[in-house]
């Protein structure tokens, strides 16, 4: 029996503090993010340091973003989008969930790898984001594919790529960038569970064995593909070098895109 304790806010960086200061003893586990754990520690005092007040239990499940803009907008190709936007410099904006998270940093990559010059609108949180392109105040997003997926089907938002290195089942008529020339944005956005750094290895050890045994339910595996999810798992040596891997490179994006 699980009892879920959500603590929000500051784009995840709040609970993921809270979490790192609990007793080590296995019972207090925590849901972590790409942004708070690989993102948000380069360029803010997060009152954690990811790599050494965690010990990973196991990679849970890992998803891409869609690119869409408002139907207002006159485009409706990444290359009409790109063209636009290299024609009216700083004219254009993108939604951001929260600074210095996948919805902020997929859009600055883009901005980075297309040579475009994109203001981003900051809100507060990904679905603040959403209701900022459909309102018209904000014009493009990188978003989560299955928040934006009803948006799409009623076309209240037009889709223009997905992030993925292959299109996304949930909707197979959107390209991928990749196909559409545009490389270096493939960006995933992963969960996973982690515990204090302190938790004994046979803790961890059974606990991802546990995950191993619900991540092959089929039951489990359709709930988070219905969500644009992928299943994946990760024992706690593969996950400690995945961490330190994905600090790595998005501390060297934020340094190359000069956004600390």
């Amino acid at each position: 029996q699980f009892i879920v304790e959500n603590r929000p806010g500051a784009g995840g960086i709040i609970g993921t503090a809270q979490a790192a200061k609990a007793p080590p003893d296995g019972y207090t586990l925590h849901l972590g993010f790409v942004g708070q754990l690989a993102m948000s520690p380069h360029v803010e005092k997060v009152g954690y340091d990811p790599l050494k007040d965690f010990t990973g239990v196991s990679l849970l499940a890992s998803s891409y973003h869609v690119l869409a803009v408002h139907p207002s907008l006159p485009v409706r190709s990444v290359k009409q989008l790109i063209t636009l936007a290299k024609a009216h410099p700083g004219e254009l904006n993108y939604a951001s969930g929260n600074i210095w998270t996948p919805t902020h940093l997929v859009p600055e990559l883009f901005k980075s790898v297309t040579g475009t010059n994109i203001a981003a609108i900051q809100y507060k949180g990904a679905a603040p984001s959403a209701v900022g392109v459909l309102s018209g105040e904000a014009q493009v997003i990188f978003g989560s594919i299955t928040a934006l997926l009803p948006y799409m089907r009623s076309q209240r938002l037009a889709a223009l790529a997905v992030t993925s290195p292959a299109r996304s089942p949930l909707a197979q008529e959107v390209p991928t960038l990749v196909e559409l020339g545009v490389r270096g944005v493939e960006a995933p956005s992963w969960y996973a569970i982690v515990a204090p750094a302190a938790v004994p290895g046979e803790v961890t050890g059974r606990l991802y064995a546990e995950i191993v045994k619900v991540n092959e339910l089929p039951d489990y595996r359709g709930l988070l593909e219905k969500q644009g999810l992928e299943p994946v798992t990760s024992s706690p040596a593969e996950f400690a070098k995945f961490l330190q891997a994905e600090y790595d490179k998005w501390g060297g994006v934020i340094k190359a895109l000069k956004l600390h």
